[in-house]
């Protein structure tokens, strides 16, 4: 079962979408977000989660702080699952947490969006080619602020990202079967 794994959400179980998307396990986040946490970029931040699947990473962000989470995720199926996991995240905030489902594809969708996002995930399919990542990582570098963190999570099998110009590794974590890469602006 997926869930928040902590903040004011903590424990609420979140839906999956029956096919097509490879939830981040409980531990990842929970490992994620405690590296974020300590790096204090939680608190307010507005946070963009790119192949969002169920939401889970977004939601986490939005239960431990963040002020604003937009999901895209390209399947109306599952778009329609964020939506319902937004939806109890959002009715079990003490105060107002402004979360948003983009059902469209995620170059689409970085192509017209407008920062500055102060923390990034990508957490595609783990069969989506190199070529395309790189594409993402060059279109999301002119949505982020200053102090902006992307994370990327990957298989453990698939080569470090192809990161653009202005964009830089700052850790690498491997958990098993998975990869989480972290970089910031130059």
């Amino acid at each position: 079962m997926t869930r928040i794994v902590s903040g004011f959400a903590g424990s609420l179980p979140l839906k999956v979408p029956k096919s097509g998307t490879r939830p981040t396990s409980d531990q990842v986040r929970e490992a994620m977000f405690s590296a974020l946490d300590a790096r204090d970029i939680l608190d307010g931040a507005q946070v963009l989660d790119l192949y969002a699947g169920s939401g889970a990473l977004g939601l986490e962000a939005a239960s431990r702080g963040a002020s604003e989470v937009v999901l895209v995720e390209r399947s109306s199926q599952a778009a329609a699952v964020c939506r319902l996991n937004a939806k109890a995240v959002s009715n079990a905030a003490p105060g107002t947490v402004k979360i948003d489902v983009a059902s469209r594809p995620v170059q689409s969708y970085l192509e017209s969006a407008v920062g500055p996002f102060d923390l990034v995930f990508l957490d595609p399919p783990y069969d989506l080619p190199e070529a395309e990542l790189a594409s993402n990582l060059a279109a999301v570098l002119r949505i982020l602020g200053p102090d902006s963190l992307v994370v990327v999570e990957r298989s453990s099998r698939s080569p470090e990202p192809v990161w653009p110009a202005g964009l830089v590794q700052a850790r690498r974590k491997k958990y098993g079967e998975t990869t989480v890469w972290w970089a910031v602006p130059e």
